[in-house]
């Protein structure tokens, strides 16, 4: 890659993350990543880069993740127009929702929901 292949880049980041799985608890990984970003360092310090980057991961943590393994939203079977979309909405509904009542364990949530036709409408006020 070269500078011309992004002509509007004012910074460039090295993001090293370090991880430990957590049914492997002795077992770390390291990552690196890189990233670029038009805004320069007056608009956006290092520190500020850096809180932006983890707020993303707090967005990929509560949602796209809870949407990924407890929706198993990737082998969903709904392919067809708009309903890839209408269902994601649903899905971050009913999230929202459970967050909106302070419920952290959102399979837990669901779980409970399911086993009265009743608590999901009581949970948005509706009866």
């Amino acid at each position: 890659m070269t500078a011309s292949e992004f002509p509007y880049a004012a910074q460039a980041l090295q993001i090293r993350r370090h991880r430990r799985r957590l049914d492997q608890p002795r077992c770390f990984t390291t990552e690196t990543v890189y990233a670029i970003t038009s805004l320069r360092l007056h608009q956006a310090k290092p520190a500020q880069l850096a809180a932006w980057i983890r707020s993303h991961w707090n967005i990929e943590n509560k949602i796209h993740w809870v949407r990924d393994v407890t929706y198993d939203e990737d082998r969903s079977q709904t392919r067809i127009g708009t309903g890839p979309q209408v269902m994601a909405a649903l899905r971050n509904a009913a999230i929202g929702a459970l967050r909106t009542a302070g419920i952290t364990n959102i399979a837990a949530a669901n779980r409970h929901h399911a086993r009265d036709s009743t608590r999901p409408l009581a949970l948005l006020g509706i009866t």
